[in-house]
C-alpha cells in the first residue's frame, strides 16, 4: 500500500463524520423554538409575563396533528436572586402547558391553555387552520408568574424563559416513541434578562427585545445567538382580545 492510500485509508474516518455533521445541523435547527421577546409587567396580583416564540411543526409533528394527536407547548418561567455567600435562590419556578389538536367532527384546530395558576381548563379557542392556531401558540399574553409580596422593590433578580413541546404530557405510546425520535425534540435555550421591581408608586416594566435604539437603560442579557437587552415596553403581536381567525369554543 502506497503512502498516498495509507492516508487516504486514515482520513476517510473524519472525512465521514464531517459530512454527517453537515447534513445533521440544519435538520436540529428545524426543531429550534426562538425566544423573540419576554417581558414582566406589573398587575393587581403581581407581575405577568409576555413573550413571543417562533418555531414550525416539522412534517412529523404537522401529520400527528392532523392524525388527531395532541401537542403540548409547556413554557417554563424562572426567578432567581444572586448570593454571594450561597447558591442562587430560587425565588420562582412555574410552568404553564398549552394543548393543540385538531377536532374531525368541527374541522377545526383547538388551542387550550391553562395559566399555570389554577387547575381548570382556562381559555379553549377554535381555527379553520393550522397557521393560525400556532400563531397563538407562540405567544405567551397575560400570565401571572410572580405574585404580589415574593419580590422586594429595589432588588435585582434574573428572570429566565423557554419553551418546549412537553412529550411527558403525551399517552405513554407516544413518549416512548418521541425519545428515539428526533422530530419530536423541539425546545428552546433559556433566555435570560435582569427584572428589578420599582416600588408601586412608580411601577416600571422589563423587557427581553432585540437591541434597538429606544428609550429607557438597557442593560444586556444571556441568549444564546442574539443580542437582547433589556428595555421599555414594546407591544406583543398579540394581546389579551381574541386573535384574527379565532372563535371562542363553547
Amino acid at each position: 500500500m502506497t503512502f498516498s492510500q495509507r492516508l487516504l485509508t486514515s482520513l476517510l474516518p473524519l472525512l465521514l463524520c464531517v459530512f454527517a455533521l453537515g447534513f445533521a445541523a440544519p435538520a436540529r435547527a428545524d426543531n429550534d423554538i426562538q425566544v423573540r421577546e419576554a417581558r414582566l409587567e406589573p398587575s393587581e396580583g403581581g407581575w405577568t409575563l409576555d413573550a413571543r416564540f417562533a418555531f414550525e411543526l416539522n412534517s412529523s409533528l404537522e401529520d400527528a396533528v392532523n392524525r388527531g394527536i395532541s401537542l403540548y407547548f409547556t413554557t417554563d418561567f424562572e426567578l432567581t436572586r444572586s448570593r454571594w455567600y450561597w447558591f442562587d435562590e430560587k425565588v420562582v419556578s412555574t410552568s404553564q402547558s398549552v394543548r393543540l389538536w385538531f377536532q374531525p367532527l368541527t374541522r377545526q384546530y383547538r388551542v387550550s391553555s391553562n395559566n399555570g395558576n389554577s387547575s381548570n381548563g382556562g381559555l379553549q379557542l377554535g381555527f379553520a387552520s393550522l397557521r393560525d392556531a400556532l400563531a397563538l401558540v407562540r405567544n405567551v399574553s397575560g400570565w401571572r408568574v410572580i405574585d404580589k409580596g415574593v419580590v422586594k422593590p429595589g432588588t435585582q433578580y434574573q428572570a429566565s424563559v423557554r419553551m418546549r413541546l412537553d412529550n411527558a404530557l403525551m399517552p405513554k405510546p407516544f413518549q416512548i416513541d418521541a425519545v428515539n425520535n428526533r422530530d419530536w425534540n423541539l425546545s428552546s435555550d433559556w433566555a435570560r434578562f435582569l427584572f428589578t421591581p420599582a416600588p408601586p408608586a412608580s411601577a416600571s416594566t422589563s423587557t427581553l427585545v432585540p437591541a434597538t435604539p429606544i428609550v429607557a437603560a438597557s442593560v444586556a442579557v444571556d441568549a444564546p445567538n442574539h443580542a437582547f437587552r433589556l428595555r421599555g415596553t414594546l407591544p406583543l403581536a398579540f394581546s389579551a382580545a381574541l386573535p384574527p381567525g379565532a372563535a371562542r369554543v363553547k
